[in-house]
Parts: structure tokens; C-alpha cells; sequence
């Protein structure tokens, strides 16, 4: 499911790889199963996997291909582009007056924060939204990923704006006044403030604000419903719901998720989904996410991404100093605890987060491998799993080489994954219950 834009340096708090995204291939119900991969004794996992592969037409290959290979270059525009915005806010010396302007307000320090945090966000997302608009609205068109009309799609980043609000002027406020009270230590406490935010993002999303972009209702269709509770009873998911979500009144793309923790676990699927999968496929799927949730992957995410955070604003603490000792003057900014410094850890948080992008999506794409594992042994759909796969064409490159698979997949390819569905089928053609 497509997310609203929110204010661009704070996308890496509130993403945490919940979310498994499939795109519509066809508007067929019914699982199209190549002859190669029927059950037969002399099963060949190659020729099954290219089977699949074939069913794509060159055009269709091309078309994602270059949807995808887009997406490269299109990282490294929004990384250069809001490192400009960073740069153009210090060089000009405008960061320096907005915080001028809220010292006039007010003296007392955390409006002082909050008032510069405000303007900081409100400027800062006017000056990526035409990248913004560009990426995920006149790109998503072209090549019809998305169903929204601007007015729906702007409605929905005025929606993100306000989250970023929320949560980010508070976010800035407390690791401001930790910078200010504990010069010696504040990148340690800095680092617990910003991974319990992405606790409360884990935690409250689900529950608050995924559904201010979408509407959420219990699915009631018991030829769907009593397959994924079947699957989650199985597999000690204890619950008797299951939400359904309208995202086709934003994007074409398949997508279901077992989401939140701490209590607010809740299951959904999109009506994408629903209407234009099988239920093989369905069942697939869900049995992928509930592996996320079953085999813990978002504790461990999180304690991954806090060792990430640690580290980022060790270094964040030694590379602005030496940069404040340098520069400041001529940004006007006096040391680390002055709240015009926002631009600049802005600059350094996000270099440091783009030099990690292969670091980032090996972690992820290993816990999609394993619930891509977890999924094929509990719903025991390899041809469901592979037609499901197939989906990712597109938007997602079949058949990328290792390389560029380490680099920028952040799930494993549709290649590798029908591979591993076939490989599954092979080591369990003699298995009793095991689904062709």
C-alpha cells in the first residue's frame, strides 16, 4: 500500500518492513499453473522456474524493468535533493533566522524548539513537494500504478504533513533539550529518544493512523475469512478478525500485513487482494506475514534499527562539531545545542542512512527470505506463492544479477522467490497434504 510522503527526514522513523507489496497482474481469480510445474517424477526446479518466468511478454519485462532500474536513480535524486535543501537553509543562513523568529516569540527554550520545528517541517516539505509530486503521483501514472486524482492524492500528503507535525516537533523539542542538558552523553539518550519513537510509530500505527488514509472493516467473506484464520489459529495467532482495506482508491497494487505489537496486532488484506488473487494465492501471502509475526521480525527490527540509531548519532555527534567548529559561524550557528543546527543533522543523518541502503536492505530482505520460508511450510501453496511472486513484475525486476540484488532489493526477487516456491514443490512432491 502506498504511504503518504511525510516530511522527508523522518520517512527511515516510521518505516518499519511491515508490509509485503504485490502488484496487480490480472484481474483473474483463478491460479494459471505452467505445465512444467505440474507434479511429476522427474521435476525440474529450473524448468518450473523458468515456466513461471515465461508467462511474462517482453513488453511487460520492459515495461518493469525500467520501472524499476528508475527507482535507482530516483534514490539518489531525493538524497541529493534534500541534501540541497540542508545546504541551501545553512548556506543562506536562513535555518538561523526562523530561529531567530522564534527566539523573538519566546523565551522559554522548548517553544523556542517547538515554534523552529514547526516552521522547520512546514518549509522543508514545500521544498521537496515537487520531487514528491513527481515520484508519487505523475511517476505512479505513468506507469499506472496508481488509481488517485491529484486532489485525493494531495488530501492524502496534507494528511502525512499533519503526522509529521505530531510527531516531529515533539521529537525535535526532546532531542534538543537532550543535547542541551547532556553535552557529554546526549547522542546515547538522543538515540533511546529516537527508537522510542519508532516504538510509538510500530505501536500506534495500525490502531491511529493508518486508518486516516484508509478505511478499515472487518472482512466477512468466509471462503476468505476462514482460510486466514485457519492459517493464524495454526500458527498461534490469536485472534477471530480479520480487516479488509480499501486501497484500490489509491493504488493498483496488492498488499496484506500483519501489523503492530505491544496489543494492537490486527490483520489485514486490501481489497486488491481479495478481488484479484486466488485463493491459493491469498493464502500465500498471508502465511508469508504472519511468518513476520510469528518469528518475531519486528522485535528484531527494531533492536537492529536502535544499533543503527546509536551508531548514526555517534556519528552525527563528532561529524557536526567538526563541521560547527568549521562553518558555524559562517551559518551562524553557535554549537551543537543550537536549534539551527536541524538542517545540518539533517544533511549527515540522511548521508549516513543513504551509505547504509545495501546494510538496510540485506537485513530486510533476509527476514522476507525466512518468512517467505515460513509462509510455503504453513500454506503449502507453492504455486500459489509463485503465482503471487509473479505480481511483483509490475513494478519490481524479475531477474536482476546478485549484485544489483544486494544493492537494491529490499525483498528477495521474483526470480529468487518462484526458485525457492519450486525448490519448495520438489522436496515435497511425496508429501501427503502438500498443494499443487
Amino acid at each position: 500500500m502506498q504511504t503518504p510522503n511525510w516530511s522527508w527526514w523522518y520517512k527511515g522513523f516510521w518505516c518499519a518492513g511491515l508490509v509485503w507489496l504485490l502488484a496487480f497482474h490480472s484481474a483473474s481469480g483463478a491460479d494459471i499453473v505452467p505445465a512444467a510445474t505440474n507434479s511429476q517424477p522427474a521435476f525440474n526446479v529450473e524448468a518450473a522456474t523458468r515456466a513461471y518466468l515465461n508467462q511474462l511478454t517482453a513488453a511487460q519485462k520492459s515495461r518493469s524493468d525500467a520501472y524499476f532500474e528508475g527507482g535507482y536513480w530516483l534514490q539518489l535524486w531525493q538524497y541529493l535533493w534534500s541534501a540541497g535543501i540542508a545546504l541551501l537553509l545553512l548556506q543562506t543562513r536562513l535555518s538561523a533566522r526562523i530561529r531567530d523568529f522564534a527566539v523573538h516569540r519566546t523565551r522559554f527554550k522548548p517553544l523556542q524548539t517547538a515554534l523552529y520545528a514547526l516552521s522547520y517541517i512546514l518549509l522543508t516539505s514545500a521544498l521537496v513537494f515537487p520531487l514528491t509530486t513527481y515520484s508519487d503521483f505523475f511517476r505512479e501514472h505513468q506507469y499506472g500504478m496508481t488509481t488517485q486524482g491529484f486532489g485525493s492524492w494531495f488530501e492524502d500528503q496534507l494528511k502525512g504533513l499533519l503526522v509529521s507535525v505530531i510527531f516531529g516537533c515533539p521529537l525535535i523539542v526532546a532531542l534538543m533539550g537532550i543535547v542541551r542538558r547532556l553535552q557529554n552523553s546526549w547522542h546515547i539518550w538522543g538515540a533511546a529518544v529516537a527508537l522510542t519513537f519508532i516504538i510509538l510509530g510500530i505501536v500506534f500505527g495500525p490502531v491511529f493512523i493508518a486508518p486516516m488514509f484508509n478505511k478499515y472493516t472487518l472482512l466477512s467473506d468466509p471462503k476468505v475469512l476462514n482460510p486466514v484464520l485457519r492459517l493464524a489459529h495454526a500458527n498461534g495467532i490469536a485472534t477471530d478478525k480479520v480487516y479488509e482495506v480499501d486501497a484500490s482508491r489509491q493504488t493498483t497494487r496488492v498488499s496484506a500485513n500483519v501489523s503492530g505489537f505491544l496489543g494492537t496486532m490486527r490483520i489485514t488484506l486490501n481489497d486488491n487482494l481479495i478481488n484479484r488473487s486466488s485463493l491459493p494465492e491469498i493464502e500465500a501471502v498471508m502465511a508469508h506475514e504472519m511468518g513476520h509475526y510469528v518469528l518475531n521480525h519486528v522485535y528484531k527490527m527494531v533492536l537492529f534499527l536502535g544499533v543503527i540509531i546509536v551508531v548514526g548519532f555517534a556519528f552525527l555527534r563528532f561529524a557536526a562539531n567538526w563541521l560547527i567548529a568549521r562553518a558555524g559561524p559562517r551559518w551562524e550557528i553557535s554549537d551543537i545545542g543550537d536549534v539551527a543546527v536541524l538542517p545540518l543533522a539533517a544533511l549527515l543523518l540522511s548521508t549516513y542512512f543513504f551509505c547504509l541502503t545495501p546494510v538496510m536492505n540485506t537485513f530486510i530482505r533476509t527476514q522476507e527470505m525466512e518468512a517467505d520460508m515460513f509462509g510455503l511450510n504453513a500454506a503449502r501453496q507453492p504455486d500459489g506463492f509463485a503465482q503471487a511472486a509473479l505480481k511483483l513484475s509490475e513494478y519490481r525486476k524479475m531477474e536482476p544479477t546478485p549484485l544489483e540484488e544486494w544493492f537494491f532489493f529490499d525483498h528477495p526477487s521474483g526470480a529468487t522467490r518462484i526458485r525457492t516456491a519450486m525448490r519448495w514443490k520438489a522436496e515435497n512432491l511425496d508429501t501427503p497434504d502438500a498443494k499443487p
